[in-house]
C-alpha cells in the first residue's frame, strides 16, 4: 500500500469517526489533514496549499463552515467579515451554512469603491509589508452582529484589523473563528485581551523537529 493511499484512508477514518461519535465535524479531522498534507517551512511557516489556501478541498471547507455554525449558532450572526484572499473560502462556507452575507476587506482599494470606507492597517510578518484593508461603509452598520473569520492566526494582525473595522462601524462583534491557530505566537492572546471570543479549529503548539504538534498532544 502506498504512503498516499494510507494517508487518505487515515483521513477518511478520522472523518467517519468524528461524524459517528462526535455528532459532526471535529478539529481532529482537520489536524489529521494538516499532518497528512501540511509542510513545515523555515521561519515557523506551515504550508497548507494542498487543501486550504491555494488548492481548496471543498468538502473539508464545507465541514469547516458547519463547525463555525455549530460554535456560533446562538449568537444571531448577521454578517461574516474576513479579508482577502485566503479567508474568503472558510468565510463563504460559514456564510452558506449560517445563511448570512459575507463581507471581505480588500487589501487594495479598487477604482469602483467609494471614498466612504472603514479602513485599518495590517502588517504581514510573512511578507514584511503593511497593507491598508478596507470595507465599504454600506456593508457594515451598528445593527450588525459580526463574526470575524480567517484561515490562519499567528501574530493576529489581520484579525485585529478586522476588529478595528467593526469598531469603526459600531458593529457588535460576536467572536472570531480561525481555521488554524499558531498558539505559540501572540495572536490569540492579543485577541482575547480585547474581550473577543476566539474559536480555533486546530491549535498548533510547535513545529519541533519540523513536525506539527498540536495543543493537548
Amino acid at each position: 500500500m502506498s504512503k498516499k493511499t494510507l494517508g487518505d484512508q487515515t483521513f477518511v477514518f478520522a472523518k467517519v469517526w468524528s461524524l459517528l461519535f462526535l455528532g459532526g465535524y471535529s478539529l481532529k479531522v482537520l489536524e489529521e489533514r494538516i499532518k497528512q498534507d501540511g509542510v513545515v517551512l523555515p521561519g515557523n511557516v506551515l504550508k497548507v496549499n494542498q487543501f486550504l489556501n491555494h488548492q481548496i478541498d471543498p468538502q473539508l471547507m464545507y465541514e469547516i463552515g458547519q463547525e463555525f455554525e455549530r460554535l456560533f449558532k446562538d449568537e444571531a450572526v448577521t454578517k461574516i467579515l474576513t479579508v482577502e484572499a485566503s479567508g474568503i473560502a472558510p468565510a463563504i462556507m460559514a456564510g452558506l451554512v449560517m445563511d448570512v452575507p459575507v463581507v471581505f476587506a480588500r487589501k487594495k482599494k479598487p477604482s469602483t469603491l467609494d471614498s466612504d470606507v472603514y479602513a485599518a492597517e495590517v502588517y504581514s510578518y510573512t511578507k514584511k509589508v503593511t497593507n491598508t484593508i478596507s470595507v465599504d461603509q454600506k456593508f457594515l452598520s451598528e445593527t450588525d452582529r459580526v463574526l470575524v473569520i480567517d484561515d490562519f492566526l499567528a501574530n493576529g494582525q489581520a484579525v485585529l484589523g478586522l476588529l478595528e473595522i467593526c469598531r469603526q462601524a459600531s458593529a457588535h462583534i460576536v467572536g472570531a473563528g480561525v481555521v488554524v491557530e499558531k498558539s505559540f505566537q501572540d495572536g490569540a492572546k492579543l485577541i482575547k485581551e480585547r474581550g473577543v471570543r476566539l474559536e480555533s479549529l486546530a491549535r498548533i503548539a510547535s513545529f519541533e523537529d519540523d513536525k506539527v504538534h498540536f495543543v493537548g498532544e
